[in-house]
Parts: C-alpha cells; structure tokens; sequence
C-alpha cells in the first residue's frame, strides 16, 4: 500500500517554509550550523536562509542544544532540519521529537539503510515511530493530534551519499519509498572515491558519481541536494539541483575573519 510523503502530499502548513517552496520549486536554500547557542541559530535563521541544517553528526552540538536550536530556528518561520549521526531508531526518535521539519541521515550505502530511516520516521501504520512528546507539534505551529495526522507526509526524509557503495546503490536507495531528498556530501565522496579532500570537481569519477546520484534521484521523483561554498556556487547549481546547502557558521565566520585580516595587514 502506497502513503502520501513529503513529495507528494496535498496539507499545507505556512510553517513548513522548506517543505513549501521545494513544492513550488523556489530553490531553497540552507546552511549547516555547527555551534550549539541558541543565538547562533538565531542569527543564522535570519540571514534570509530558508532552512537551517542543526549538525549533530560532526557539530558541537549535543541533546539540549539541538532542541534549543530546533524551538528558535522555528519561531523565526525557518525550517529546522536535524543531522543525526547514523540510521538508528533511538537518533531518529530524538531528533523528530524536537519539532524539526526534516531529518537527515548521514553514509546511507543501501536500500535497506534507507528503508530502516523510513521506517523509523514514520508513525504506524507506516512505521514504528513512537509518540509521547508534547514538543514536535510546536515547531510545526500545530496541536498534538494535528501533527499525528500530518506528520507522516510533510517530514522531509532526506539521505546522503557521500561513499563508493552509496554511488553503487543509489538506483536502489532512490526507488525507497519515502526517501524524499538525496543530498549528496561532495567531500565525503571526495574521499571515498579519489582519496583525497576536496575535489577539485573536474575529475572524471567524480562528476559520473554526481551525475549519477543526481540521475537516479530525478528518475524516481525524489528531490536531490548538494553542500556548495558559496552563492555563486549555489547559483550554478539551480539548474541541476531542487536545493543546496550553503557551507556552515565555522567556515563562514572564520572565512569573513581571514579575508578581513588579511585586508587589513595587506
């Protein structure tokens, strides 16, 4: 039996500003952030930005502040979207409890990885997520059992492939249902595939690895998304991508502070 998703549902929530405009195929745009403050995430929602991505993989960022980051991303109609670090029920269950729009989900190298991430985003009949939280409603500005209702088919399940297996895989990963974003991790696959950081994104496997993740996500309806460096980049990627992730706070901060240092010593 087939259910609504992300992709294809008919509820419409002003909240779910990423949801929204990759519906309307406006190209939204993200970023990372890594730094667990409250005001951190904050000033980043307020950039313009349409989705923020709370780093839990390789972030600073722990329990309490991802909940934090979540309820203050939100409040500001950004969507909060939430890396957990693996495919496994109990990060998954923490992450949709905070209220956050979308999950995503590092390394996934096979259908059935991707399958598991489903199945433990969605409440049963479709999963086995579980509910006794009162806090996922309030970030989707609903009551408890409206978001019981809905939640199912405007969570946005997105995936990466960023290894050797998941280029090999990704026919396979893409067909899942419920998988609604393939989001490729360029430096990740970087490494897998020619051992060594960061591309320089002219070599010849790596744009057929790109190429063929982006294929096989347009080949099964799904949306696919990219991490870029900058605007200019991001802007290059729109006739190819649905959305693009635009760097992250440490890399942004740090990069403003070296240019400005080095202007001024110039």
């Amino acid at each position: 039996m087939s259910y609504p998703t992300a992709l294809t549902t008919t509820i419409q929530n002003p909240r779910l500003r990423l949801l929204n405009k990759l519906r309307a195929n406006e190209f939204p745009l993200m970023t990372f952030m890594a730094i667990p403050s409250v005001r951190m995430a904050q000033i980043v929602a307020l950039t313009g930005l349409d989705g923020v991505i709370i780093d839990c993989e390789h972030g600073h960022i722990g329990d309490d502040s991802m909940h934090n980051a979540v309820a203050a991303i939100s409040a500001l109609g950004v969507s909060p979207i939430i890396r957990i670090r693996g495919p496994l029920p109990d990060l998954i269950k923490r992450a949709l409890d905070t209220g956050a729009h979308s999950i995503m989900v590092p390394q996934i190298n096979t259908a059935e990885e991707a399958e598991t991430v489903v199945h433990y985003s969605k409440f049963p009949p479709q999963g086995l997520r579980g509910q006794g939280s009162a806090f996922p409603a309030i970030g989707h500005g609903l009551t408890t059992p409206e978001y019981m209702l809905s939640a199912n088919e405007t969570l946005i399940t997105m995936v990466q492939i960023e290894t050797r297996a998941g280029v090999e895989n990704v026919e396979a990963i893409c067909a899942v249902p419920g998988v609604d974003v393939v989001f490729i991790g360029p430096n990740d696959l970087a490494q897998s595939l020619l051992g060594y950081v960061p591309a320089r994104g002219d070599e010849p496997e790596f744009v057929a690895a790109i190429d063929k993740i982006v294929a096989a996500a347009k080949k099964h309806g799904k949306w696919v998304a990219r991490l870029v460096n900058n605007g200019p980049l991001a802007k290059a990627a729109k006739d190819t991508f649905d959305t693009v992730a635009i760097t992250g706070d440490t890399k942004a901060i740090q990069n403003w502070y070296m240019q400005a240092i080095e202007e001024a010593r110039a």
